[in-house]
């Protein structure tokens, strides 16, 4: 049973490099449609936004693998203090992240925060 997880786990980690990898590439498309489209401003802005939403998503399918990885297959006390820390570094960088891309914090309601520019 161990081994249909650690399977689980590298499936999840594959979708999140994949996700990461087409995000780069889609957003690197549509920053080229938009720098011939509005100029380089609106280009790095657009580019940076669809970066960052994809890194944020990245970021939580991974957390997501360290759990299962933790829970199913190392249940030792230095994996659970590994996954504390992996989780408490990527919910950082989710939360800085958001806090780049929309001006507010995750908590913070639509009308609470600047859209960040």
């Amino acid at each position: 049973m161990t081994e249909v997880f650690e399977i689980a786990v590298l499936a999840i980690e594959t979708c999140a490099v994949a996700l990461l990898v087409i995000g780069l590439l889609v957003a690197t498309f549509k920053c080229i449609q938009v720098y011939f489209a509005s100029g380089p401003e609106e280009a790095y802005r657009t580019y940076r936004q669809n970066l960052g939403r994809c890194l944020i998503l990245g970021l939580e399918i991974l957390i997501a693998a360290d759990i299962v990885q933790t829970v199913t297959v190392e249940m030792t006390v230095d994996s659970v203090l590994l996954l504390g820390l992996l989780v408490i570094v990527r919910t950082f960088l989710s939360f800085t992240l958001e806090l780049e891309l929309t001006g507010r914090w995750p908590w913070q309601g639509e009308g609470d925060g600047k859209t960040a520019k």
